[in-house]
């Protein structure tokens, strides 16, 4: 069985994004913003939702995640909604546990 349970770092970069979207009014879309409550959140995610944080990332690796917010600068859309994902966190731990979850329905 493979362990679901959201990292801190996963958590911590959905409530960034979460507060940013708030603050500025924009970045991601109303399915980012549920799955960054759920991220948020902590415990586990269904195998379902694991797999639709881990395909949100290569279809949004062009976006604008260069503007990160700093100094005056507001933060990108694009950055706001990759951190409602998880970040590059996210992504890295959503892929591990598709490959894993791939695995394991492989030997069943």
């Amino acid at each position: 069985m493979t362990d679901l349970s959201i990292p801190k770092k996963v958590q911590e970069n959905a409530k960034k994004g979460l507060k940013l979207r708030d603050e500025y009014g924009f970045g991601g879309t109303e399915a980012g913003e549920h799955m960054a409550e759920k991220l948020a959140k902590g415990g586990d995610l269904s195998e379902k939702d694991v797999r639709h944080v881990a395909a949100y990332f290569p279809r949004h690796a062009h976006d604008n995640l260069d503007q990160t917010g700093k100094g005056d600068e507001k933060p990108s859309r694009g950055y706001i909604a990759w951190l409602l994902w998880g970040g590059d966190e996210g992504r890295t731990w959503s892929e591990k546990k598709v490959g894993q979850l791939d695995k394991q329905d492989e030997r069943a």
